[in-house]
């Protein structure tokens, strides 16, 4: 029996072109727990930002990437994983932290959301093209603000317009650059793939 990939259906994400026919649970398995520890990784790589308990980090862009890639079952299971064992104590949320106390915890919830949502959208087609691209990672960036600043806003007691300016403003242009990285990587991965689905 082959265990080669199957020509791709409509609706396929990249993680459905592993060749994992017989073993697709020990595979997704697999997936969820790499896209976990992919986030855990990308969230050290953090810069303070001034004036905000928020640092720049890759924690995003691997939540974004992981939606995409995995679809959205795959990718919700690897971020509530990345959620749940940070909070249980793992320090593997931005600069090793962990916890449920956090003013940035609001974020990681936003992007176990955002994860889901951009997974769905890989289904239909939102990672094959640039312009696709772009829409799905500006709609799963504006989930994660939409969760993360007015959790930040409550766990600090700062004022929503403060927490605008401390939690997202400046925030805007590395999202701009991981959203423009998003919009090479993923198009040009389907084509080389010769799979436009």
């Amino acid at each position: 029996m082959s265990t080669a990939a199957a020509p791709v259906r409509s609706g396929a994400v990249l993680a459905d072109l592993l060749p994992a026919a017989r073993h697709r649970y020990a595979v997704d398995a697999a997936l969820v727990l790499g896209g976990a520890a992919l986030t855990g990784i990308a969230a050290q790589i953090a810069v303070p930002v001034p004036g905000s308990p928020v640092p720049v980090t890759g924690q995003t862009f691997a939540a974004l990437l992981i939606g995409t890639a995995l679809g959205a079952r795959r990718g919700f299971l690897s971020l509530a994983l990345y959620a749940l064992v940070g909070m249980a104590g793992m320090p593997w949320f931005a600069e090793a932290s962990s916890g449920w106390s956090m003013p940035s915890l609001g974020y990681v919830f936003g992007m176990l959301l955002a994860a889901t949502v951009v997974g769905a959208l890989a289904r239909r087609g939102g990672d094959r093209s640039v312009l696709r691209t772009a829409g799905t990672m500006v709609l799963g960036s504006a989930i994660i603000y939409a969760i993360g600043v007015p959790y930040l806003a409550l766990s600090t007691g700062m004022s929503l317009s403060a927490a605008v300016a401390a939690g997202l403003i400046p925030f805007l242009i590395g999202d701009a650059l991981k959203a423009a990285l998003a919009m090479g990587l993923l198009p040009t991965t389907w084509k080389l793939l010769g799979r436009r689905g």
